[in-house]
């Protein structure tokens, strides 16, 4: 489908009725293919919106998600078994189905106002992008960015959109307060496997302007290389990191391919569909990485994989990284300017 990252409704895990497409519907009778279907937008009326990471691989944490669901429609994502909670699915349903907290900024300001709060650090977002392109629409994550800089809440940003820098003047308020840093993901250079792999998410060369923009308005900026697809674009790695250091970008990052889930049925029929010259090799290098298998789920080694493969994937990036000049500082997130409504700065250690 046109503008889609797959034509898949892989079953659920959790339901015992599948739905899935016609193959013969995707083509009209003159052998074009389908319009992709329609965006459906889902009011989600939690009570709730900070959730507590405990991940080993990610460290603890707090996350801050206003949306369920991409519209992205990147091939790989991880996030995309997560609909199969609410009974849709991780294929089409997840990139056509999203869920909007229109709530999220009153929750926001309640659970930040609550004397029980303490200024730790907030990711947006660990589970869908918060500047994918619902949020031109709905703009939570900016009315959330308003609450974030009124109480000088630390925040790291992870986005893979060109519209975070819409939020400059949000972002270089809170930035004056060491109250933020933004990572953009770059999986490719190439604009046009960026398009196939990533249909709906800003191309390379405008997540590079982002990067320098952002470093230009004086907010620690660095780049994620995520997901590093063996076989497909492992070796694109030193490349990124230079790019992204000549756009201003400080720190550097990486995430190997992770297949958990209906995502592995997701992933290798678009290899079918735009790689399937490629397929065999990319297969067999994510096994020599996975022990074998498409996915291996166990902390401390789902993020970086296992093996010598790993192991050269890892020396690359520290090579690449420190020949780029980057990763030769930190950003510290601080709490030290933390403030609740009234402008009154509170003290906690």
């Amino acid at each position: 489908m046109v503008g889609r990252g797959t034509t898949l409704n892989p079953a659920n895990r959790f339901e015992r009725i599948h739905v899935a497409v016609d193959p013969e519907w995707l083509e009209s009778e003159a052998g074009e293919e389908r319009p992709s279907p329609r965006t459906e937008f889902y009011i989600d009326g939690t009570e709730s919106l900070l959730t507590y990471n405990r991940s080993p691989d990610v460290g603890p944490g707090w996350g801050l998600n206003c949306y369920r669901g991409c519209e992205h429609g990147c091939a790989y994502c991880f996030a995309r078994p997560f609909h199969d909670y609410l009974g849709w699915s991780s294929g089409l349903d997840f990139e056509t189905r999203i869920l909007v907290k229109t709530r999220a900024p009153e929750l926001l300001r309640n659970e930040l106002s609550s004397r029980k709060w303490r200024p730790e650090p907030i990711m947006m977002s660990g589970v869908t992008d918060c500047y994918q392109p619902a949020e031109r629409h709905f703009q939570l994550t900016r009315r959330c960015l308003e609450v974030l800089a009124e109480f000088r809440q630390p925040v790291g940003i992870l986005t893979k959109n060109y519209l975070v820098t819409r939020d400059l003047d949000l972002l270089g308020e809170l930035a004056r307060h060491q109250c933020v840093e933004v990572y953009v993901t770059i999986t490719t250079l190439d604009p046009e496997l960026a398009g196939r792999l990533e249909p709906r998410a800003a191309r390379p060369e405008h997540r590079l302007r982002a990067i320098r923009m952002l470093a230009e308005a004086g907010v620690p900026t660095g780049v994620m290389v995520a997901p590093v697809i063996p076989g497909l674009t492992e070796h694109e790695m030193p490349a990124i990191l230079d790019a992204a250091a000549a756009a201003g970008a400080k720190r550097a990052g990486y995430v190997l391919l992770r297949l958990p889930h209906a995502v592995k049925d997701v992933f290798l029929a678009w290899l079918d569909t735009h790689e399937p010259g490629k397929k065999d090799r990319v297969v067999s290098r994510i096994r020599e990485l996975r022990g074998g298998k498409l996915y291996h789920a166990e902390f401390g080694s789902r993020l970086r994989g296992e093996g010598i493969f790993a192991e050269q994937t890892g020396r690359l990036f520290e090579v690449a990284a420190r020949r780029a000049g980057l990763n030769r500082e930190k950003f510290n997130l601080s709490p030290a300017s933390f403030r609740r409504p009234g402008g009154v700065q509170t003290e906690f250690w």
